[in-house]
């Protein structure tokens, strides 16, 4: 299963529950259109955002926003409107698949990555775009020019370097986290989770997450205890569910565990939605195939 994770699924989240039409329809053409090359009718579309409480005329208006944005392409298949996803976002797609589905968290001991920057005055939209695009990615800013993440994150930075074309204002570093004076645990484990504080605001992920798992326990406790649910429920359950998740793996820079509050609930999170990505991602389709063949 897919989802998407570009302009749209990296958006800054408001209350989990609380999203935007297009940002439910990222989430179908995402899981659904690729199934299909792509492509996806607006017939379709309209039927399955009816399912999940959207207005026709609504779906019309967000997915044409949708089209100005680049995210997707108009186009007629056997005479029948739809949209297929662009060159662009199918690119995305690609890359973000293992973040949502196949979150990583780094280690201790693998160490950094370094973004260190220099855009000049006159070219600002271009240092605005790369400070957007390096915090849509888990970065936390050490300071103006040098922004840093998990040492795994390298690859989705040059990506996205290149991609927006700011390769030649910024240098990539690995680097090693050494403890300073008066900080000599070992490891500087204490001075670094400090340091992790400081370039993350992790109170504000830790209660993004226990928003999350309030959000999505009672429904999933229900599917675990055996209570009936229709393909229709399921998808309209997972479209949510995954909505919000996307949102969020795309603030959570993946840091070490140890690291992190003690009362860390980023690791229930990703359990309780690997539980009913499990649970539903299967009847979630059938309900969709239906739909797209009815």
């Amino acid at each position: 299963m897919n989802t998407v994770s570009g302009k749209e699924a990296e958006s800054e989240p408001g209350p989990l529950g609380k999203v935007q039409p297009r940002q439910l329809i990222v989430t179908v053409y995402g899981l659904y259109a690729r199934d299909t090359d792509g492509w996806m009718s607006v017939a379709s579309l309209i039927q399955l955002l009816a399912d999940l409480g959207v207005e026709g005329p609504t779906v019309r208006s967000s997915v044409s926003r949708l089209k100005r944005a680049g995210l997707l392409d108009a186009e007629s298949v056997s005479g029948a409107a739809g949209y297929r996803i662009s060159p662009e976002t199918e690119r995305i797609l690609r890359g973000g698949d293992p973040r949502i589905f196949a979150a990583r968290r780094a280690t201790v001991d693998e160490g950094w990555v370094l973004v260190v920057f220099s855009v000049p005055e006159s070219e600002r939209a271009k240092r605005h775009t790369l400070r957007t695009q390096l915090t849509r990615l888990g970065f936390g800013s050490v300071s103006a020019g040098v922004w840093i993440a998990p040492g795994h994150v390298h690859d989705e930075a040059e990506d996205m370097l290149a991609r927006h074309g700011l390769r030649s204002y910024a240098d990539l570093f690995r680097a090693d986290y050494l403890s300073v004076a008066g900080h000599e645990d070992e490891g500087g484990g204490a001075d670094l989770a400090a340091k992790v504080r400081s370039w993350w605001d992790t109170v504000r992920l830790q209660r993004l997450y226990v928003e999350f798992v309030a959000a999505h326990r009672p429904a999933a406790e229900q599917i675990a205890s055996g209570g009936p649910v229709t393909d229709r429920e399921a998808f309209t359950t997972y479209i949510r569910v995954l909505t919000d998740w996307r949102r969020l793996v795309y603030l959570d820079p993946g840091v070490a565990r140890e690291l992190l509050p003690a009362e860390w609930c980023g690791t229930e999170a990703s359990e309780l939605f690997d539980e009913m990505h499990a649970r539903l991602a299967g009847p979630a389709h059938r309900h969709v195939e239906r739909v797209r063949t009815g």
